[in-house]
């Protein structure tokens, strides 16, 4: 499987897991607070490489990729992701400028499930969507151990491992994934464009 057959794979394990997301979202309602952005505006959120292949090609088929990785080399350790666009001082207040090529880590965060120390299901989410959102947490805290349908966290983790390993374990500052993944794409795509067609002279 090549880089961009890896990517396509990426591609559908996401589209498969937003019906997932978009079927707990319509039984909990227990959805982002709007306009909020401070786990996007934490530099420390950490991503793999496979996860960002979807942006890194669709940056490159918009010939946008060069400017980003040029972008990404002048960003320090404390800089926040990206395609996080901040509009309050604090940053704690935003939006994602490509949401649709957004990582995985960003579609499971609060939508998503792992398994406690006695084996029930407890939501991945943040304390100011507890705070928040109390009601709709409390009661989606119960029912996601019912009936209520909520994506797996490491059962989606584990298709990207199926598609690579390697790429997928690999954790690392969410701008250090994105920029390694354009990297490779753009290594990927230099030698797919100036490879030579075999002829009987290349034997």
């Amino acid at each position: 499987m090549n880089l961009q057959e890896k990517s396509q794979e990426v591609r559908q394990v996401f589209d498969e897991l937003d019906l997932e997301i978009k079927a707990f979202l319509d039984a909990s309602k227990l959805t982002c607070i709007t306009g909020c952005g401070f786990c996007c505006s934490n530099p420390k959120v950490s991503a793999s490489v496979l996860e960002f292949l979807p942006l890194a090609f669709d940056l490159y088929e918009k010939g946008k990729a060069e400017n980003a990785l040029e972008l990404l080399e002048n960003l320090g350790e404390d800089d926040h992701c990206i395609i996080y666009k901040s509009v309050s001082p604090d940053n704690g207040l935003g939006f994602c400028s490509d949401y649709k090529n957004r990582g995985l880590i960003c579609r499971l965060f609060s939508s998503s499930y792992r398994k406690n120390k006695e084996g029930k299901k407890e939501i991945i989410t943040c304390k100011k969507i507890k705070e928040n959102k109390k009601d709709q947490y409390q009661k989606a805290a119960v029912e996601i151990n019912g009936l209520m349908p909520i994506p797996s966290s490491s059962g989606t983790y584990s298709k990207l491992y199926n598609i690579d390993f390697q790429l997928t374990s690999e954790q690392m500052p969410i701008n250090r994934a994105i920029k390694k993944a354009i990297e490779a794409v753009l290594t990927y795509k230099f030698y797919q464009e100036n490879q030579e067609p075999e002829t009987s002279e290349n034997f």
